[in-house]
């Protein structure tokens, strides 16, 4: 097995040279790294519910129905589990087959065929086999979508030997890491939040890819280290910008993929600022920030000048109502008190 695989580990220039940015929003990135993908490559397939006819209940895949026909973009029945499995066939003898599954929640459905099946079948065949398969799937809460659309598993997935976890916050990271994903010979997990898909952002102009295993440190800082997933990027640089004011520098690190995880980066980061604070809004309990810390304390215990801080979803299922919602995900005013925390500490 290698993990992360060949074709993901290999060096990639994160903008092409030369090339002028645009700006777009997340949505319009996927949609246009799918097309770009499919064209240059027809062993490129998309499955799953509506994403044909529809183009996605979120528009993700609008317009590639009618470009590349029923043939490469298949409406699947409600079945997560025959989606993934299929997907696996598929991948297993010659094609690269792009699944989606509607809300990450319904991964459950499929994991038999994710966990002991995708996840294995290289490392099970002696390498003999490859898997080159995505999965895309929306991930987090917002718009009251109550607990059963609303849910954050990407520690789980990180757990598990074989597989690639993706969560990227901008347009111009989920255009170049959704392209390594698609040309990786490995399986990889994309999580795009559904609360991120109108965020907009400069994405290069021309292709270009961005490496897994390399975080983005978003804002350079010397007070404290932030790491971010996801969307909580965004609300965390905007708690950098306005702490800056007050004098406390943040610096704000993108990891991009879970697993593999960029720990020199955080390393090299806290080596500087001697604080950290992990922010996701996964539920706390065995979410990827106590695996983050666990890490730091223990390759850089020396470093730290404060007990290390984790901001993340309340350990409860998500809510329906929105006002309750919101209090179970890390909002500004929980990063804000937690950097202030670990900086109240200082020697």
């Amino acid at each position: 097995m290698r993990t992360p695989s060949a074709a993901a580990a290999a060096p990639h220039a994160d903008v092409a040279e030369g090339a002028a940015p645009r700006v777009m929003t997340v949505k319009q990135a996927i949609n246009e790294t799918l097309r770009e993908e499919m064209g240059r490559d027809p062993t490129i397939i998309i499955l799953g519910c509506d994403v044909g006819i529809r183009g996605n209940p979120f528009g993700v895949t609008k317009g590639l129905y009618e470009e590349f026909g029923a043939g490469r973009v298949l409406d699947t029945p409600i079945s997560e589990a025959a989606i993934i499995g299929t997907s696996l066939g598929a991948a297993a003898t010659g094609l690269r087959p792009i699944a989606e599954i509607l809300f990450s929640d319904w991964i459950t459905i499929g994991m038999d065929q994710l966990v002991n099946q995708v996840a294995k079948i290289r490392y099970m065949f002696g390498g003999a086999i490859n898997v080159p398969l995505v999965i895309r799937a929306p991930v987090g809460a917002g718009g009251g979508q109550a607990a059963q659309h609303s849910q954050s598993f990407e520690s789980w997935f990180s757990h598990v030997p074989g597989l690639q976890v993706v969560m990227p916050a901008t347009p111009r990271d989920v255009k170049g890491l959704l392209r390594t994903a698609i040309r990786s010979d490995d399986p990889v997990l994309f999580f795009e939040h559904k609360r991120g898909y109108e965020i907009k952002g400069e994405v290069p102009d021309g292709e270009y890819t961005i490496p897994f295993g390399k975080a983005e440190i978003a804002r350079a800082g010397s007070d404290v280290t932030v790491v971010t997933v996801s969307v909580m990027r965004h609300k965390a640089m905007t708690v950098a910008a306005e702490l800056s004011a007050d004098g406390i520098e943040c610096e704000v690190i993108d990891p991009r993929t879970i697993y593999p995880f960029d720990y020199a980066a955080v390393l090299a980061s806290v080596a500087k600022t001697h604080r950290l604070v992990v922010v996701h809004e996964a539920n706390r309990r065995s979410g990827i920030g106590g695996e983050i810390v666990s890490q730091v304390v223990e390759r850089a215990f020396d470093q730290l000048a404060a007990p290390p801080v984790i901001v993340a979803g309340l350990d409860v299922p998500m809510p329906y109502n929105r006002s309750l919602e919101a209090l179970v995900i890390p909002d500004e005013a929980r990063i804000r008190d937690a950097v202030l925390a670990v900086t109240a500490r200082r020697t």
